[in-house]
């Protein structure tokens, strides 16, 4: 068992939350791909192989609140959307590194906000995302290119 499992499996549990075999299911699926976003939509039609009479509904709410927990961190790009582990539960502010080639995330703690914020003077910023998109170490150690 992964450690983000582990981790995922108290975080319900102090939340109050029931550990049925569909949540450790999808925290299952979470775990394989936990340096890597996973589409919703892919998520959706693993567990359906597994539940097939499990409600879309279902699966779409136990993300939701797994989102409102902190157990994972969503990202959409175009009409996409994508989840994963959140990487540090204890610091939810933090920033990634997305491989090109494989999907790897990687975690990055420094924050360009300040940087911005100066050249923004009198302006309140109310929010920020903020990605590095390129080949990781390991892919360009392959050979990739980008």
């Amino acid at each position: 068992m992964t450690t983000n499992l582990k981790n995922a499996l108290e975080v319900l549990q102090s939340n109050n939350y029931k550990l049925t075999k569909q949540r450790h299911s999808l925290l299952q699926i979470l775990a394989e791909h936990e340096d890597k976003y996973i589409e919703i939509t892919k998520l959706d039609q693993l567990m359906r192989k597994q539940y097939p009479k499990m409600s879309h509904n279902t699966i779409y709410r136990n993300v939701k609140e797994f989102q409102d927990i902190g157990l994972v961190e969503e990202q959409k790009i175009a009409d996409k959307t994508e989840i994963k582990f959140q990487c540090d539960n204890k610091h939810q502010h933090h920033h990634h590194f997305v491989c090109n080639n494989c999907g790897k995330v990687q975690e990055f703690e420094m924050c360009p906000l300040d940087f911005f914020s100066d050249q923004l003077p009198g302006n309140q910023i109310t929010g920020h995302r903020f990605e590095l998109y390129g080949i990781c170490a390991d892919c360009v150690a392959k050979g990739v290119t980008a």
